[in-house]
């Protein structure tokens, strides 16, 4: 009799494999290209997000510091306003004018509702003193004393002499003395490039503070004052013309009341938060000798010139200047730059009384108190990059994931497939033999009593083979669904042995192979279920019949083993001269449904279920398999079994062999 032929599909598995191959790369080239296209634009989106960020910082931070400046130019211009210095500078006014405005200004409590007392902090004057320079051969210093109200004369003071006589040679006419603040004595230079009247931008302040000067380094301001006479107004009444002497007003400020009381109340009011001052602040005298004027924390700005979040010009360029003129085109035109917010001018300022070819302004420093915006921006990009990219490793696991699952899923389904094919193939041997054997009955072909024995045989042992299949099938698919039970006794190895013996000696029979039996002494009972240990065995004895070939020799021994220092173990070990297993397919041969390559390849018959079935046995009573094998020399089984702990009895068989009912 001959089973039904099965013919080989290895080439038709190596091209669905190949095209399988084939597909995966192209999808893995695609899933890496997106990724790293996700990658490009979570970066850029990053650098977006922080230049965002620090532009929107900026923008917030400019219009403080402009409203700071703005408030700070209105501490010093209270003054000039209280003082109504006309358009016509002073034609009509005396001294006693001025005299009765001042001592009127300095003695008004602050209106906030009133834009001219809105700012009167007389503290922030220090003097004001008249600066006769009209009488040419006999210039005099008077000072406004606003307690005894009266005009005294006064001595120059050391502090003054610079400026006083800057003043005095800018006195000759009112023209020459609204520039006073330019270090050029052409009288042909005009402050608006070209005419001798004021620039139309000197309109950008109100008229009342039009035509004062600043003296940085005092500090002090200034105004020309047209007179022709000392205490008395031009007899004619008719205004006096640019084209006669001036004299002054100088207004001293009070350095201490700036440092002291003005500095850290705007500071306060524009930069201060709930916790305190959002930003550290600093003004800086800027020039050949810089000096600090005001610091909201010790130390700032370092000495080193460490960086800072934005500079402004506090001065700014005067709007007489053709600077100040362009400044205020460009503010009305459009707003600034994002990066101008870093390093700008204010918007209005006296022209500051130059006395070198370079500017010497006040700067106004601020840094964030938790560091340089630049930082903090840093800082932000680097969280946001650091989560896009967290997330974005995330989804790259996450695919590599689905991808290594459904490879997997395409590996169980190939294996579930061939599963089928080998079963089948499996069913269809002693199937067709128990067909054949009947069809010879139906034939008449069994005549004499041997015949039907011999007819009988084949149908049992066909039989039972096909019974061990279905038994094996249905023990992996109860392991599989966690429906498998088992029973733990206390057993002796040599029954055991002895009933697996009684099981598979038919087989050993019809194989021809030689068994040898080698135990140990005095071997204690073992915990086990009698029916799961005969079928673990039984898989390894049919796997080492099946791959060893006819006449081969396999080697049954158990042995005590000690675990640890407490623990022992029994090991029953399968030893067989097959081909063995090569390293590379050792961590496979327990998975279900797989079989090696050369098993496929020489047609040996199986359903890569055996090794499978028996580990799960060897679990599930507490114990496990292991396996050691070289190619050319053979594989050794072994199966670890735990000692009954309360049993002391200790076997007494001799080694070399016992009755195991196998006819050797």
């Amino acid at each position: 009799m001959q089973s039904p032929h099965i013919p080989k599909t290895n080439g038709t598995g190596n091209r669905q494999a190949r095209k399988f191959s084939v597909f995966w790369i192209a999808v893995l080239s695609g899933m890496a290209s997106l990724l790293t296209i996700v990658a490009v634009l979570q970066y850029r989106w990053t650098m977006q997000l922080s230049k965002a960020t620090e532009a929107s910082i900026g923008s917030n931070l400019q219009p403080l510091m402009t409203g700071w400046d703005l408030d700070f130019y209105g501490e010093f211009s209270a003054i000039c306003v209280a003082l109504q210095v006309g358009p016509d500078s002073g034609a009509r006014e005396t001294w006693d004018d001025y005299l009765h405005r001042y001592v009127d200004w300095s003695h008004a409590a602050t209106n906030n509702d009133s834009l001219e007392n809105i700012y009167a902090n007389p503290d922030v004057v220090r003097k004001v003193y008249i600066w006769e320079t009209s009488d040419k051969t006999r210039p005099r210093l008077l000072a406004l004393n606003p307690n005894s109200r009266e005009i005294e004369d006064s001595t120059v003071p050391d502090y003054l002499k610079t400026l006083l006589t800057r003043l005095r040679a800018k006195s000759s006419s009112l023209t020459l003395a609204l520039r006073a603040w330019k270090i050029s004595d052409s009288s042909a230079e005009t402050p608006y490039g070209g005419s001798n009247q004021l620039s139309p931008s000197a309109s950008l302040r109100t008229d009342k503070v039009t035509g004062w000067q600043f003296d940085a380094s005092i500090p002090a301001i200034v105004h020309p004052i047209v007179h022709s006479g000392r205490h008395s107004p031009n007899p004619s009444g008719e205004p006096t013309t640019s084209e006669h002497s001036v004299d002054w007003i100088v207004v001293v400020l009070d350095v201490n009341t700036i440092q002291k009381r003005i500095l850290p109340s705007l500071t306060k009011r524009y930069f201060g938060g709930r916790g305190g001052l959002e930003y550290k602040l600093a003004v800086v005298a800027t020039g050949k000798s810089p000096r600090l004027i005001y610091s909201s924390d010790p130390g700032f700005p370092s000495s080193n010139g460490g960086e800072v979040d934005s500079e402004m010009n506090i001065f700014g360029p005067p709007p007489e200047s053709v600077e100040g003129h362009f400044w205020q085109t460009i503010k009305n035109s459009e707003s600034l730059r994002p990066e101008e917010w870093r390093n700008f001018s204010a918007p209005v300022w006296f022209p500051v009384i130059q006395y070198g070819s370079q500017d010497e302004p006040w700067t106004l420093l601020l840094q964030h108190r938790t560091g340089p915006l630049e930082t903090i921006a840093t800082s932000i990009w680097h969280k946001n990059f650091m989560t896009g990219g967290i997330v974005l490793l995330l989804l790259t696991v996450d695919l590599g994931l689905i991808l290594i699952a459904s490879r997997r899923a395409q590996k169980l389904a190939k294996l579930q497939l061939d599963f089928v094919a080998s079963i089948s193939h499996e069913f269809l041997t002693p199937l067709a033999a128990i067909y054949c054997t009947g069809q010879n009955a139906k034939d008449g072909l069994v005549q004499t009593k041997s015949d039907l024995i011999a007819h009988g045989s084949i149908i049992i042992s066909q039989a039972r083979g096909l019974i061990d299949l279905i038994k094996q099938n249905l023990l992996f698919a109860a392991s599989e669904s966690g429906m498998y039970r088992i029973v733990l006794y206390p057993l002796e190895v040599s029954e055991i042995l002895q009933s697996f013996g009684k099981n598979v000696a038919t087989l050993i029979e019809e194989s021809g192979c030689a068994m040898e039996y080698t135990l140990e002494t005095r071997l204690p009972k073992v915990m086990g279920d009698p029916s799961a240990l005969t079928h673990c065995l039984q898989n390894l004895i049919g796997n080492a019949i099946k791959y060893s070939g006819k006449n081969a020799w396999i080697g049954i021994s158990a042995s005590l083993h000690h675990v640890g220092k407490h623990s022992k173990e029994v090991r029953i070990s399968v030893q067989d001269h097959g081909p063995g297993i090569s390293s590379s397919e050792l961590r496979n041969i327990f998975k279900p449904f797989y079989r090696s390559p050369q098993a496929l390849e020489s047609q040996i018959h199986g359903t890569g279920l055996g090794l499978t079935v028996a580990e799960r046995i060897a679990q599930a009573m507490g114990g496990r398999l292991s396996v050691t094998s070289e190619l050319g020399v053979g594989s050794i089984f072994t199966l670890h079994l735990p000692v009954h702990e309360e049993d002391v009895e200790l076997q007494t068989v001799s080694p070399g062999r016992i009755d195991t009912g196998i006819q050797q």
